[in-house]
């Protein structure tokens, strides 16, 4: 029988932060391997001062935190970790995390050993022990793109292209982070199911990354009616009206104007009214599924 290298131990694949443009949000983006570990600390850690929500994103769970520093009054078995700390600069997210026994050792070494994490101060954990970690991440920016009509009656689906290029163009400087299937309103010259999807990413290049998926996208397309859109910042709640509009019925392509100062049009197609409409519903999967 093999040893166990580190059997106190389960590291996070990934840690990602983004921080709003004026320094008041960071959403904090853990990828984890353990899933009972993720959904304990969920569930102790949203009782933080600093945590405003936590929601779980396919295998990632997701706290909106203010920043800010708060000495937690942790209670074994009622509230035995969270996060004590979060600290934005131009370059850097620091977060800081506390927490007794087994939160303990969730709180120290295995988010200090995260992929993303530039470096960490640690304290020794186990036992009945409170410990704790601070982690320093890189600050990123939210990118959403979002692309439509790629197909055509013969061949292609713009879900598996999507997902496909979003791979191809992750790396240190852009992560990927979730893939959005948006339902839009079913009109005649739709390819069959009409739908629109929108790819987001953490990343801290943002030009290069769209430039990088758009020069896949315009390799790849087998549609002259592609569109491709870039939103960038922690918020696209601007486009909620206009992507509304186009689940609920066909809209001209001059609707465009109405949102054009808040993306990037890349590729102009008719299929830019879907991808521009896809961008506010990222991981909003339901409503994005609805119709």
């Amino acid at each position: 029988m093999e040893n166990i290298s580190e059997p106190y131990t389960i590291r996070y694949p990934e840690i990602v932060a983004v921080a709003a443009e004026d320094n008041s949000r960071v959403e904090l983006v853990e990828r984890f391997d353990c899933v009972g570990g993720a959904m304990w600390a969920k569930y102790h850690y949203r009782k933080s001062p600093l945590v405003r929500s936590v929601r779980t994103v396919g295998a990632t769970s997701r706290y909106l935190l203010n920043p800010g520093e708060e000495d937690l009054a942790l209670v074994g078995s009622h509230f035995p970790a969270g996060i004590s700390g979060v600290h934005v600069t131009d370059d850097e997210i620091a977060v800081s995390y506390r927490g007794m026994g087994g939160g303990g050792v969730g709180a120290s070494i295995c988010r200090s050993l995260a992929r993303g994490v530039l470096r960490c101060e640690t304290e020794p954990s186990g036992g009945g022990r409170v410990a704790g970690s601070t982690v320093w991440l890189p600050r990123m920016q939210r990118v959403l793109i979002g692309i439509d009509d790629t197909d055509t009656p013969e061949e292609g689906a713009t879900w598996t292209l999507a997902h496909s290029i979003a791979r191809a163009v992750e790396d240190d400087h852009s992560r990927y982070l979730s893939h959005t299937i948006v339902q839009l309103f079913p009109v005649p010259f739709r390819t069959k199911n009409c739908v629109a999807i929108v790819c987001e990413f953490a990343s801290n290049q943002p030009d290069r990354l769209a430039d990088r998926f758009q020069a896949y996208l315009e390799r790849y397309t087998l549609s002259e009616d592609t569109g491709m859109a870039v939103f960038c910042g922690f918020d696209p709640a601007v486009l909620d009206e206009f992507g509304w509009s186009v689940k609920q019925g066909e809209i001209s392509p001059d609707s465009v104007d109405r949102v054009r100062d808040h993306v990037d049009i890349r590729i102009g197609g008719r299929g830019v009214i879907g991808a521009i409409a896809a961008i506010p519903f990222f991981t909003r999967y339901e409503e994005a599924l609805s119709l």
